[in-house]
């Protein structure tokens, strides 16, 4: 059932409509924001909006970007990609925020929805640095096999997962409603992991966000 949804949900649905779908809902969060005056939740849907009508943008605008660039804005310009990005994006505002409500899941009433944010952003973090990784070998830069690929994909995911946690822990003496044990980064961390896992899978089976046609 949960292999069906998956499919359902990330492969049968345009990436185009996905994404069109990820900003309607950000943008119900930014209007949310605006009714309830969150003044946090505005600019978290401001700038999250901006951020996923990039890829349109930089479509229109920069169509042909310079080739030492190229692989680096690789994601930007795979519309599977941005669509994976923006399903993460969408849903961590709405729960840090359901829209048309005060109600903050993430941080106050069900402490536990970050596993859901760092899931998905697990998913959408290592397909975007393994894209960039795959285009850096195709275009010549690197020479990676299949397995160096995913390797230092993860380990990448792993020092921003990392660097994350730390920001996260450096924050809560600025905001005093958040608060995460050492227990709690942990699971964070192996969430994010799994997310990459659940990315890797598709991109090796499903060849979704892009295909890795390198050598083993």
């Amino acid at each position: 059932m949960e292999y069906s949804l998956s499919n359902r949900l990330v492969i049968h649905i345009e990436p185009k409509t996905l994404l069109n779908i990820s900003r309607f809902i950000v943008f119900l969060g930014l209007i949310t924001g605006l009714i309830y005056q969150r003044t946090d939740h505005i600019y978290r849907t401001f700038v999250a909006l901006v951020g996923l009508y990039i890829p349109d943008m930089a479509e229109k605008y920069f169509p042909n970007p310079h080739s030492k660039l190229r692989a680096f804005l690789a994601p930007i310009y795979n519309k599977k990609t941005m669509a994976l990005l923006g399903v993460f994006i969408a849903i961590h505002v709405s729960l840090v925020n359901v829209p048309f409500t005060t109600v903050d899941l993430f941080h106050k009433e069900w402490r536990n929805a970050d596993m859901i944010s760092h899931f998905l952003g697990g998913v959408a973090v290592w397909a975007i640095t393994a894209e960039v990784f795959f285009n850096l070998s195709t275009e010549g830069y690197l020479k990676l096999t299949r397995r160096k690929l995913v390797v230092y994909s993860f380990l990448v995911l792993f020092v921003l997962s990392l660097g994350w946690e730390v920001v996260e822990k450096l924050s809560e003496s600025e905001i005093s409603f958040i608060y995460e044990s050492f227990e709690n980064k942990i699971r964070d961390t192996i969430m994010n992991a799994l997310g990459g896992l659940f990315a890797l899978y598709l991109v090796l089976k499903r060849k979704y966000p892009f295909e890795v046609n390198l050598n083993h």
